[in-house]
């Protein structure tokens, strides 16, 4: 237990610590946190920015410098996909199986219905 001295000297040390607060001394409101401005494109409303964006595709598809996806070029990145997908046994045979009990779902239906 503590002597009522100790806590009167305790207190009186932890009043020359916290400083006092007066009306005079409060601080003032905290600012309110600025808004974020939008700038650039998010600035702009959808069909400034649609029109914009499509000025750009014009300009590159006129110097040649835009790319052009054609047919050989979706034969070829489909070929790519196709072989990349194959090289993988065990997802290639969990197709399979799925296939195949959907296949024997759908025929033990037919047999019943008959």
């Amino acid at each position: 237990m503590k002597s009522e001295a100790v806590r009167e000297q305790m207190a009186r040390e932890r009043m020359a610590r916290e400083p006092e607060v007066t009306e005079e001394a409060q601080p003032a409101e905290m600012p309110q946190p600025r808004i974020k401005q939008r700038r650039g494109f998010a600035a702009m409303n959808k069909d400034a920015h649609r029109e914009l964006a499509r000025s750009g595709g014009v300009a590159a598809h006129a110097m040649g410098l835009a790319h052009q996806f054609t047919s050989e070029l979706a034969r070829e990145a489909g070929r790519k996909g196709g072989v990349t997908t194959a090289a993988n046994r065990e997802h290639m045979a969990a197709i399979g199986r799925k296939g195949g009990l959907g296949k024997r779902g759908f025929r033990k239906e037919l047999s019943d219905a008959e």
